[in-house]
C-alpha cells in the first residue's frame, strides 16, 4: 500500500518525478480520479504544461481514466487557466500537469470538476489518495477513448470577448513568460502573429493596439533564465531592466503555468497585487453596480475602501483559493483577488486566470493617456510590510504572546477569522498566520506610512522572536 501522505497536499498533487511521482502511480491517480467523477461526468479533458515529464505523465493519467470506462479529450499544451477554460465551456472535469513555478525536477496535478469547480484535500483529493493507497479496484466493461482537441484559439477569443482593447491607444509592452505556458498562451491571446490563422477565431483578424516584447517566450521546463516565479522580486530583475530600456508602457511576468500575472509600471516598478484586485473590482463594478467583491485578509485596506466607493459589496475571506471559490459560489461574487495574484472571475467560472487580469489592466491605461504609475496611484493608499516569515518553536504560544501583547490596547480590535489579525486605531493592522507545512509564523501588515509599518513590523517580531 502506497503512502501518499508527502505528495497529495490541500490543493494539488505534488512531487519530485521519478521519486514521488512515476507514471503507474499517476495512472492509478487518473483511474482514482474517474471513480470520483463518473457519477457526474463521462469525460475528463486532461492539459500539461512544458517540462519535460508533463507530456509522458498526462497520458498516464489518461490510460487510468480510460481504464475505468470514461473517455478523456487530450487538448495538450496548456497553461492552467486554458484547463479551467477548457473545464468550464466543455462542462467536464479536468485534469492539468504542472508544478506552476517549481523547480525542473517537480511535477504535479491540479485537478478540477465540471465547471471549473476546485477539487482540494475536502472535496476529492483525500478520497482519491484513499483509493490508491487501497488499491484502485477493477472495471469491467469497455475501456474509453482519448480524443485530441485544441482550445487555445477559443480560449483567445473567450477572453478578448470579455475585454475589449480594440478601441484602445496603442501600448508597448514587455512580458516576461519565464520560459513557461505565458509563451504558449499570449500570442494567440494578443494576436502576435497576425498573419496566421487562430483556430475558433471565426476569421476575424482586427490588429490589437498592443505592442509585444516577448522575454524568454521559449518553452522550456529546466528555467535556464530565471524561476519562473514572480512572487520572489529576483525574478523580476529582467523584465524591470527591459522595461526601462525599451520605454514600454507596462510589463507583464507570467509563472510557470500562466494562471498568475504580475505587473510592473512603466518605471519598472511593481504594481502590488492589492492594487490590481481593486482596479479590476473598480472595472467589473462598472458593468455591474452593486457586485460582490471577494478579497482575503491579507490584501490591502485600500480594496474594500474601493470597492465599498464604487457601490461594491466587499466580503473578507481566509487565505487560500478554496475559499475565495466557495465564497463566490456562495455570494454570487462577480470578482475576486488574492495578495499572491491570483484573480478570481464569475465570468471565467470562478476560476482564477492571470491572463484576464493583465487584459483588465491593459484595457484600464490603453482608455486614458497617463501612465500606469499614475492610473493605479489611485489604488496604492497605504504602505505594506509584504509577507515576513519567522521559525518558531511553538507556533500557538508565539501567537498567543502576540494576543495578549495587543489585546488590552485601547481601540484594537481582534479577530481569528485565519490566524490573528489586528486593527489599531491610528489605522494600522497586522496579520500572524501559522504554516499548514513548515514551523513557520507569517506576518504581514499594513500602515499609513513607511514608518508607521516599519515600527508596527518590528514591535510584531519582537514578540514572535523572542
Amino acid at each position: 500500500m502506497s503512502d501518499l501522505s508527502g505528495i497529495v497536499k490541500a490543493y494539488d498533487i505534488r512531487g519530485v518525478v521519478g521519486e514521488e511521482l512515476n507514471a503507474d502511480l499517476v495512472r492509478d491517480l487518473g483511474a482514482a480520479f474517474a471513480l470520483l467523477i463518473k457519477p457526474d461526468s463521462p469525460s475528463v479533458v486532461v492539459g500539461h504544461d512544458m517540462r519535460d515529464s508533463s507530456p509522458g505523465l498526462a497520458a498516464a493519467f489518461a490510460e487510468g481514466v480510460t481504464s475505468q470506462g470514461l473517455d478523456v479529450v487530450a487538448i495538450g499544451l496548456a497553461a492552467t487557466d486554458q484547463l479551467y477554460f477548457a473545464s468550464g465551456s466543455l462542462n467536464m472535469p479536468g485534469a492539468m500537469f504542472t508544478a506552476s513555478h517549481n523547480p525542473a525536477q517537480y511535477n504535479g496535478i491540479k485537478l478540477c470538476r465540471s465547471g471549473a469547480a476546485p477539487v482540494g484535500q475536502d472535496s476529492g483529493l483525500a478520497e482519491i489518495r484513499d483509493t490508491v493507497e487501497q488499491g484502485v479496484p477493477s472495471f469491467v466493461g469497455q475501456p474509453g477513448t482519448v480524443t485530441q482537441r485544441d482550445t487555445l484559439g477559443d480560449y483567445a477569443v473567450y477572453l478578448r470577448e470579455l475585454v475589449d482593447l480594440s478601441g484602445n491607444r496603442p501600448l508597448k509592452v514587455v512580458v516576461d513568460a519565464g520560459n513557461g505556458m505565458g509563451g504558449h498562451t499570449v500570442p494567440p491571446v494578443f494576436r502576435m502573429d497576425t498573419a496566421a490563422s487562430v483556430a475558433g477565431d471565426g476569421g476575424r483578424r482586427e490588429v490589437m493596439p498592443v505592442e509585444i516584447l516577448p522575454l524568454y517566450f521559449e518553452l522550456d521546463g529546466s528555467f535556464p533564465n530565471h524561476e519562473a516565479n514572480p512572487l520572489d522580486p529576483a525574478n523580476l530583475v529582467d523584465l524591470q531592466a527591459k522595461v526601462r530600456e525599451v520605454g514600454a508602457d507596462a510589463g507583464l511576468a507570467f509563472d510557470g503555468d500562466a494562471d498568475r500575472c504580475f505587473v510592473v509600471d512603466e518605471r519598472g516598478e511593481p504594481v502590488s497585487p492589492s492594487a490590481i484586485t481593486a482596479l479590476v473590482a473598480a472595472r467589473e463594478l462598472a458593468k455591474e453596480p452593486g457586485g460582490t467583491i471577494i478579497h482575503n485578509l491579507i490584501t490591502s485596506k485600500a480594496v474594500p475602501e474601493i470597492v465599498a466607493e464604487h457601490g461594491g459589496k466587499p466580503v473578507r475571506t481566509r487565505v487560500g483559493h478554496s475559499f475565495i471559490k466557495e465564497k463566490m459560489a456562495e455570494t454570487g461574487a462577480i470578482f475576486g483577488g488574492e495578495h499572491s495574484a491570483h484573480y478570481y472571475f464569475r465570468d471565467f467560472w470562478r476560476a482564477d486566470t492571470g491572463m484576464l487580469a493583465a487584459l483588465h489592466v491593459l484595457a484600464a491605461l490603453g482608455e486614458q493617456d497617463g501612465p500606469l504609475s499614475e492610473l493605479t496611484a489611485a489604488y496604492r493608499r497605504y504602505a505594506a510590510s509584504g509577507e515576513i516569515n519567522s521559525t518558531v518553536r511553538d507556533q500557538v504560544a508565539s501567537q498567543l504572546a502576540v494576543k495578549d501583547a495587543f489585546s488590552g490596547r485601547s481601540g484594537a480590535t481582534l479577530d481569528e477569522l485565519d490566524g490573528l489579525t489586528v486593527e489599531l486605531a491610528d489605522g494600522r493592522w497586522f496579520n500572524l498566520r501559522a504554516s499548514n507545512t513548515e514551523p513557520l509564523l507569517r506576518l504581514n501588515a499594513e500602515a499609513p506610512d513607511a514608518a508607521a509599518v516599519d515600527a508596527l513590523v518590528d514591535e510584531v517580531l519582537a514578540i514572535v522572536r523572542a
